[in-house]
């Protein structure tokens, strides 16, 4: 290990032991950060209204304080925004992160705190690092540039409340020296037009020596793409040598790994992060697995209520110590950041309870089930990855939705797929997938047998760039903006089917 590296490891060594504390004492750090948040906002609006000062157990606190939605919740926040004070957490919020999600719905705006920037989110980047330089001590990273893509960042005029892409707000408020460590600079970073700042990025990136990437895969990919456009390069590494890991969040990067293995060149690091407006999660803490360690101790107290039954619908949640392997739970928030049992709307699945490690499995309104087949996206990920593989095929993105019955006609599930490297046998990547969706999943293989409910699924193959036509028609380009990858009506495949058309 160099001197550099010395260095980083002496100033990220107190998370790594943080790290490994979340590993050996996940229950008891839960409850000390439900307790410190319930202190923290007693004296709020909310927390006056549910006897924040009077909880002292959990128990207590799922009695009083009720589970919400953003929807419930925002006018709440809205308040927030206007300017007042001491509504969900002590004192006026400044920032609020633009989530724009994968529906034409309108936007949320989830409030970020000093406390939830600071101690999780910016926390949550150092663990990242501290892993990271654990598993490859003689990693180049701190010597060498990261490549970084972030969102806009407006002023809300009004109220002199300023929102952005959570990105852009983290960028806004870091550091001036952290510009030396990253490439673009800030300036760059914070353009509105994505198609003005792909070429931005392109051309300050082009001109470092980057050895590390941080970004959500689709936009990174596009970006990644362009750069090997214009200098006419094969692979990533005849640019960037140094070139050894990429941090991805946001999104599944199932649909995206053999993309990027093919424009690699040399082999590289791929170190998943669970991060959204609302707060960082999880992270891959191990090298040779994808799953996602749970961080407990960074401001966030967990919930899980099972995708099963009618529990979402009673809103029954559990705490972290009453989590079983292997089954779907909604997540549920409370956070430094002010939100209250909030229902986040992901999906994950304990595949580790010592330590708690999860994998994301999709949306709690991202899913397919108009004929009780309950198609999540992490069901549609793996069959599209038999598929693939099997017929040399490389996705590039992809959304789903149900045909509903007319008449005497039968269900079927349709699809949109856009191919970096179409499939060499278009019929046999649909049967492979047909087959293997019904291998992941029974309810679906229930209603497939014998064509009973459902009949073979439609794929559609779409033309070249038609999902990045469509966001760009809903002004979604670059960003944390999110292809949706399923929906329980046709909202997206019809727009979709309509421009997959137009020349």
């Amino acid at each position: 290990m160099g001197l550099v590296n010395k260095i980083a490891s002496f100033v990220t060594g107190s998370y790594a032991q943080r790290l490994e504390n979340i590993r050996v004492n996940p229950v008891s750090l839960q409850g000390q950060t439900l307790i410190s948040n319930l202190k923290t906002a007693s004296t709020t609006e909310y927390g006056k209204r549910f006897g924040f000062d009077e909880i002292t157990s959990y128990e207590n606190f799922r009695n009083r304080v009720p589970i919400v939605t953003y929807e419930e919740f925002q006018p709440e926040i809205e308040r927030a925004r206007r300017g007042e004070a001491n509504i969900f957490w002590p004192g006026k919020i400044s920032w609020f992160a633009k989530s724009s999600g994968t529906t034409n719905a309108n936007s949320k705006f989830i409030p970020i705190t000093k406390e939830s920037l600071e101690g999780n989110h910016y926390t949550g980047g150092k663990m990242m690092l501290a892993n990271y330089l654990e598993k490859h001590p003689d990693t180049r990273i701190f010597k060498r540039k990261n490549l970084r893509i972030g969102g806009s960042a407006d002023v809300y005029q009004e109220f002199e409340t300023k929102f952005g892409d959570l990105s852009a707000i983290m960028i806004e408020n870091l550091p001036f020296w952290t510009d030396f460590m990253n490439t673009p600079n800030r300036e760059i970073s914070l353009m509105s037009d994505w198609e003005v700042k792909l070429d931005a990025i392109a051309s300050a990136a082009l001109k470092e020596n980057v050895s590390s990437l941080t970004g959500v895969p689709s936009w990174m990919l596009v970006l990644l793409n362009y750069c090997l456009q214009k200098t006419g390069k094969s692979n990533l590494h005849e640019i960037w040598p140094d070139l050894e890991v990429f941090f991805h969040g946001g999104i599944s990067f199932t649909p995206y790994h053999e993309n990027y293995n093919q424009i690699s060149g040399k082999p590289l690091n791929f170190y998943e992060i669970y991060n959204a407006s609302e707060g960082f999660f999880a992270l891959q803490d191990q090298t040779d697995k994808k799953d996602l360690l749970l961080l407990l101790d960074t401001g966030i107290f967990f919930e899980f209520i099972p995708m099963e039954g009618n529990a979402l619908s009673r809103r029954k949640a559990v705490p972290i110590q009453e989590v079983k392997l292997g089954k779907n739970y909604a997540v549920v928030l409370s956070t430094t950041g002010g939100l209250w049992r909030y229902l986040v709307g992901d999906t994950v699945r304990f595949v580790s309870l010592n330590p708690f490690r999860v994998v994301v499995s999709g949306r709690t309104k991202h899913y397919i089930n108009a004929f009780g087949e309950e198609i999540i996206i992490e069901n549609a990920e793996a069959a599209l990855k038999e598929a693939s593989e099997a017929t040399g095929a490389i996705i590039q993105e992809f959304t789903g939705a149900p045909v509903f019955m007319q008449g005497t006609e039968k269900g079927a599930h349709e699809w949109m797929i856009e191919f970096e490297k179409e499939p060499q046998n278009k019929d046999e990547f649909k049967r492979i997938f047909d087959l293997h969706l019904q291998k992941v999943n029974s309810d679906y293989e229930a209603k497939r047998y014998n064509n009973m409910t459902l009949k073979e699924p439609i794929i559609h193959f779409a033309r070249k760039n038609l999902f990045y036509d469509w966001m760009k028609e809903r002004g979604k380009l670059g960003g944390q903006n999110k292809v949706p990858r399923l929906c329980n009506d046709r909202e997206f495949i019809e727009p979709l089917l309509a421009l997959n058309k137009k020349v």
